[in-house]
Protein backbone atom coordinates (compact mmCIF):
# COMPACT_ATOMS: atom_id res chain seq x y z
CA UNK A 1 0.00 0.00 0.00
CA UNK A 2 1.44 3.24 -1.04
CA UNK A 3 0.79 6.61 -0.19
CA UNK A 4 0.27 9.72 -2.38
CA UNK A 5 3.04 12.08 -2.16
CA UNK A 6 3.33 15.82 -3.04
CA UNK A 7 4.00 16.93 -6.41
CA UNK A 8 8.10 16.62 -5.52
CA UNK A 9 7.77 13.49 -4.53
CA UNK A 10 9.78 14.00 -1.33
CA UNK A 11 6.66 15.13 0.74
CA UNK A 12 5.41 12.78 3.86
CA UNK A 13 2.41 11.14 3.61
CA UNK A 14 -1.01 12.66 3.96
CA UNK A 15 -2.31 13.35 7.61
CA UNK A 16 1.17 12.45 8.69
CA UNK A 17 2.63 16.30 9.23
CA UNK A 18 4.08 17.01 12.64
CA UNK A 19 1.81 19.46 14.43
CA UNK A 20 2.35 22.32 15.37
CA UNK A 21 2.73 23.02 19.25
CA UNK A 22 3.10 25.59 21.05
CA UNK A 23 5.16 25.82 24.17
CA UNK A 24 2.90 28.38 25.59
CA UNK A 25 0.41 25.28 26.41
CA UNK A 26 2.93 23.60 28.80
CA UNK A 27 3.60 27.17 30.58
CA UNK A 28 0.71 27.90 30.97
CA UNK A 29 -0.31 24.21 32.22
CA UNK A 30 2.80 24.68 34.94
CA UNK A 31 1.67 28.33 35.94
CA UNK A 32 -2.13 26.68 36.89
CA UNK A 33 -0.57 23.70 39.32
CA UNK A 34 1.91 26.21 40.47
CA UNK A 35 -1.19 28.55 41.74
CA UNK A 36 -3.49 25.28 42.97
CA UNK A 37 -0.26 24.40 44.93
CA UNK A 38 0.25 27.48 46.36
CA UNK A 39 -3.46 27.70 47.30
CA UNK A 40 -3.16 24.84 48.73
CA UNK A 41 -0.09 25.44 51.27
CA UNK A 42 -1.77 28.67 51.87
CA UNK A 43 -5.07 27.24 53.46
CA UNK A 44 -3.11 24.29 55.38
CA UNK A 45 -0.67 27.19 56.42
CA UNK A 46 -3.72 28.95 58.02
CA UNK A 47 -5.39 25.80 59.59
CA UNK A 48 -2.03 24.83 61.02
CA UNK A 49 -1.99 28.46 62.48
CA UNK A 50 -5.68 28.26 63.66
CA UNK A 51 -5.42 25.06 65.50
CA UNK A 52 -1.84 25.78 67.12
CA UNK A 53 -3.99 29.21 68.41
CA UNK A 54 -7.11 27.09 69.20
CA UNK A 55 -5.56 24.34 71.21
CA UNK A 56 -1.84 25.15 72.04
CA UNK A 57 -1.65 22.73 74.95
CA UNK A 58 -2.50 19.87 72.13
CA UNK A 59 -0.22 21.16 70.04
CA UNK A 60 2.81 21.25 71.87
CA UNK A 61 1.83 17.44 73.33
CA UNK A 62 2.15 16.21 69.28
CA UNK A 63 5.19 18.73 68.81
CA UNK A 64 6.72 16.71 72.00
CA UNK A 65 5.73 13.00 70.48
CA UNK A 66 7.49 14.14 67.00
CA UNK A 67 10.59 15.09 69.12
CA UNK A 68 10.86 11.71 70.87
CA UNK A 69 10.43 10.30 67.59
CA UNK A 70 12.88 12.29 66.21
CA UNK A 71 15.51 11.50 68.85
CA UNK A 72 14.47 7.82 68.86
CA UNK A 73 15.59 7.74 64.74
CA UNK A 74 18.81 9.58 65.22
CA UNK A 75 19.68 7.01 68.33
CA UNK A 76 18.71 4.40 66.31
CA UNK A 77 20.78 6.03 63.26
CA UNK A 78 24.37 6.73 65.38
CA UNK A 79 24.17 3.48 66.78
CA UNK A 80 24.07 1.65 62.92
CA UNK A 81 26.90 4.30 62.43
CA UNK A 82 28.78 3.03 65.22
CA UNK A 83 28.64 -0.17 63.61
CA UNK A 84 29.77 0.79 59.83
CA UNK A 85 32.98 0.01 58.26
CA UNK A 86 32.89 3.60 57.24
CA UNK A 87 33.49 4.71 60.69
CA UNK A 88 37.09 5.33 62.38
CA UNK A 89 37.51 3.44 65.21
CA UNK A 90 38.74 5.88 67.28
CA UNK A 91 35.18 7.37 66.82
CA UNK A 92 32.88 4.20 67.27
CA UNK A 93 32.15 4.78 70.84
CA UNK A 94 31.76 8.13 70.32
CA UNK A 95 28.77 7.45 67.89
CA UNK A 96 27.75 4.39 70.14
CA UNK A 97 27.58 6.54 72.93
CA UNK A 98 25.46 9.20 71.41
CA UNK A 99 23.22 7.12 70.04
CA UNK A 100 22.44 5.39 73.43
CA UNK A 101 22.07 9.08 74.60
CA UNK A 102 19.36 9.78 71.50
CA UNK A 103 17.79 6.90 72.53
CA UNK A 104 17.25 7.26 76.16
CA UNK A 105 15.95 10.69 75.79
CA UNK A 106 13.71 9.75 73.32
CA UNK A 107 11.94 7.16 75.71
CA UNK A 108 12.13 10.02 78.30
CA UNK A 109 9.89 12.31 75.79
CA UNK A 110 6.90 9.41 76.27
CA UNK A 111 6.68 9.54 80.14
CA UNK A 112 4.81 12.35 79.96
CA UNK A 113 4.35 16.28 78.05
CA UNK A 114 6.26 17.87 80.15
CA UNK A 115 9.21 15.71 79.89
CA UNK A 116 9.15 16.05 76.23
CA UNK A 117 8.50 20.10 76.29
CA UNK A 118 11.52 20.49 78.67
CA UNK A 119 13.88 18.16 76.49
CA UNK A 120 12.38 20.60 73.30
CA UNK A 121 12.91 23.56 75.61
CA UNK A 122 16.68 22.55 76.22
CA UNK A 123 17.30 21.14 73.17
CA UNK A 124 16.57 25.05 71.27
CA UNK A 125 17.98 26.62 73.90
CA UNK A 126 21.46 25.19 73.77
CA UNK A 127 21.23 25.26 69.77
CA UNK A 128 20.32 29.02 70.05
CA UNK A 129 23.33 29.60 72.79
CA UNK A 130 25.93 27.87 70.88
CA UNK A 131 24.79 29.64 67.47
CA UNK A 132 24.85 33.11 68.83
CA UNK A 133 28.24 32.53 70.56
CA UNK A 134 29.60 31.46 67.22
CA UNK A 135 28.00 34.09 65.19
CA UNK A 136 29.17 36.78 68.04
CA UNK A 137 32.58 35.31 68.23
CA UNK A 138 33.78 35.16 64.39
CA UNK A 139 31.91 38.85 63.95
CA UNK A 140 34.05 40.25 66.91
CA UNK A 141 37.14 39.04 65.50
CA UNK A 142 36.95 38.99 61.95
CA UNK A 143 37.03 42.58 60.74
CA UNK A 144 36.18 42.37 57.43
CA UNK A 145 32.98 39.76 57.48
CA UNK A 146 30.65 41.50 55.41
CA UNK A 147 27.42 42.98 57.48
CA UNK A 148 29.37 42.79 60.69
CA UNK A 149 27.33 44.81 62.77
CA UNK A 150 24.32 43.46 61.62
CA UNK A 151 26.25 39.81 62.71
CA UNK A 152 27.45 40.98 65.95
CA UNK A 153 23.75 42.05 66.62
CA UNK A 154 22.49 38.78 65.33
CA UNK A 155 24.83 36.71 67.36
CA UNK A 156 24.21 38.55 70.79
CA UNK A 157 20.09 38.41 70.21
CA UNK A 158 20.19 34.87 69.14
CA UNK A 159 22.55 34.24 72.55
CA UNK A 160 20.20 35.92 74.76
CA UNK A 161 17.04 34.10 73.42
CA UNK A 162 18.94 30.84 73.84
CA UNK A 163 19.85 32.18 77.43
CA UNK A 164 16.22 33.06 78.26
CA UNK A 165 14.53 29.66 76.88
CA UNK A 166 16.80 27.42 79.34
CA UNK A 167 16.43 29.27 82.17
CA UNK A 168 12.72 29.78 81.94
CA UNK A 169 11.70 26.89 79.32
CA UNK A 170 7.80 26.07 79.87
CA UNK A 171 6.76 29.66 79.68
CA UNK A 172 9.07 30.85 76.73
CA UNK A 173 7.96 27.68 74.78
CA UNK A 174 4.33 28.12 75.14
CA UNK A 175 5.18 31.88 73.70
CA UNK A 176 6.74 30.49 70.76
CA UNK A 177 3.77 28.53 70.10
CA UNK A 178 1.86 31.78 70.27
CA UNK A 179 4.25 33.11 67.89
CA UNK A 180 4.32 30.16 65.37
CA UNK A 181 0.39 30.40 65.40
CA UNK A 182 0.16 33.98 64.68
CA UNK A 183 3.05 33.28 61.67
CA UNK A 184 1.35 30.78 60.08
CA UNK A 185 -1.68 32.50 59.74
CA UNK A 186 0.18 35.46 58.59
CA UNK A 187 2.46 33.15 55.89
CA UNK A 188 -1.04 31.50 54.45
CA UNK A 189 -2.90 34.22 53.89
CA UNK A 190 0.11 36.20 52.05
CA UNK A 191 0.55 32.38 50.60
CA UNK A 192 -3.39 32.66 49.33
CA UNK A 193 -3.11 36.51 47.98
CA UNK A 194 -0.63 35.26 45.92
CA UNK A 195 -2.06 32.27 44.33
CA UNK A 196 -5.45 34.49 43.44
CA UNK A 197 -3.21 36.80 41.96
CA UNK A 198 -1.19 34.44 39.87
CA UNK A 199 -4.86 32.40 38.85
CA UNK A 200 -5.59 36.00 37.46
CA UNK A 201 -2.35 35.83 35.46
CA UNK A 202 -2.90 32.41 34.11
CA UNK A 203 -6.58 33.19 33.13
CA UNK A 204 -5.28 36.27 31.34
CA UNK A 205 -2.42 33.96 29.42
CA UNK A 206 -4.55 31.44 28.45
CA UNK A 207 -7.05 34.09 26.98
CA UNK A 208 -4.06 35.30 25.06
CA UNK A 209 -2.76 32.06 23.75
CA UNK A 210 -6.18 30.81 22.69
CA UNK A 211 -6.81 33.46 20.50
CA UNK A 212 -3.31 33.28 18.82
CA UNK A 213 -3.64 28.91 18.48
CA UNK A 214 -3.36 27.95 14.81
CA UNK A 215 -5.09 24.88 13.82
CA UNK A 216 -3.73 21.35 14.17
CA UNK A 217 -5.09 19.82 10.92
CA UNK A 218 -4.08 21.79 7.98
CA UNK A 219 -5.97 21.64 4.93
CA UNK A 220 -3.59 20.56 1.69
CA UNK A 221 -5.05 19.88 -2.01
CA UNK A 222 -4.79 16.65 -3.08
CA UNK A 223 -1.87 15.99 -5.63
CA UNK A 224 -3.60 14.61 -8.42
CA UNK A 225 -6.45 17.65 -8.70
Amino acid sequence: MTYPSDSSGTGPPQGTEPRDVSPAGGLSALANMGWQFLLTMGLAAIALGIVVLAWPSQTLRVVGVLFGIYLLATGVFQLAAAFGTHVPRHLRVLHFVAGALFILLGLVCFRGTLESILLLALWIGFGWLLRGIMVTATAASAEDIPARGWQLFSGIITTLAGIVLIVSPFSTIAALTLVVGIMAIVVGAVEVFHAIKMRIEVGRLTQGTATKRRPVFHSRPHPQH
